[in-house]
């Protein structure tokens, strides 16, 4: 959905402070991301952005786990869903939510919108999902939809750069432009390669089920990825091995080569190529040209 097409972000800091609200403007585009922090909510709510009909995100910490989890809703207006989040709904610390001009989203189009990312953040399985359930897409008008679509196109490209990367799938390795890499240790093999995105294991390589007890003493959070991978289906078991059954975006090389191999790794040792070369030695190369 997300393009390569150059864009710039206009973000107004509205009180200030770098961590309070923020209002975010993308070039030649109608929407309009307002980000803030729960603790400013009450004092927030009463501006006009919060009686607009729009998609929101509320963004925490897992409970059992390092990393983020996530819900994602829409309102028409936002300001009551998020009086009701703010009362009820206890993990989240941040929210974002998205509206355009007046008269320029209805019911429908967020409906559209939030059942669009929620499908998006469950196929990419980078962050579990407090929702419930998947919602029926509403049925919009041939216009409307391709209206929709370019509107959650700016959005998938905005997130990133607001440091939700909840929705980025693995890119097809012959767009990545990158040269594939191979870890492997005790007859287990798993191919990736380094993106912008992160490091990418393909579908298909293997993961070691068993693990040596110093990876869980030293990176505990390591272990508890790996539970998560496991229960979202990215790590499926195949005999005597973990699989993996999709392409997935690790945040460092370190953390793939980590649960590929059960144990303690340095990633840009562990990694590569077909010469033997590790990403170390092939990232020093390309420094130097």
């Amino acid at each position: 959905m997300s393009s390569n097409t150059p864009f710039s972000l206009r973000i107004f800091v509205a009180d200030g402070d770098p961590d309070g609200l923020r209002l975010v403007e993308r070039s030649n585009w109608i929407g309009k991301a307002i980000v803030f922090p729960r603790a400013l909510y009450p004092k927030v709510r009463i501006r006009d952005e919060f009686q607009q009909t729009g998609v929101y995100l509320l963004i925490g910490p897992r409970e059992s786990s390092d990393g983020d989890q996530l819900y994602i809703g829409e309102g028409d207006p936002v300001r009551p869903r998020l009086e009701q989040h703010y009362a009820k709904k206890d993990f989240w610390t941040k929210a974002v939510f998205f509206v355009a001009g007046q008269g320029q989203l209805n019911k429908a189009h967020v409906q559209y919108l939030e059942a669009q990312l929620i499908q998006r953040a469950t196929a990419a399985k980078r962050v579990p999902l407090e929702n419930g359930n998947t919602p029926t897409e509403p049925t919009l008008s041939e216009a409307d939809r391709a209206d929709m679509d370019v509107f959650l196109g700016n959005i998938l490209g905005m997130l990133p750069v607001l440091g939700i990367h909840a929705f980025e799938q693995a890119s097809p390795l012959s767009n990545a432009g990158n040269q594939l890499l191979k870890c492997q240790g005790k007859g287990i093999v798993a191919t990736g390669w380094d993106t912008t995105q992160g490091f990418v294991v393909r579908s298909g390589s293997f993961a070691s089920k068993e693990i040596v007890p110093s990876l869980g003493k030293y990176f505990p959070s390591t272990l508890d990825f790996r539970k998560l991978l496991l229960e979202s289906g990215v790590l499926v078991e195949d005999k005597e091995v973990y699989r993996f059954s999709q392409d997935y975006a690790f945040s460092s090389p370190t953390l793939a080569a980590q649960i590929v191999l059960g144990r303690p790794a340095n990633g840009r040792t562990e990694w590569k190529d077909s010469s033997g070369k590790t990403l170390k030695e092939l990232q020093e190369a390309e420094a130097e040209k």
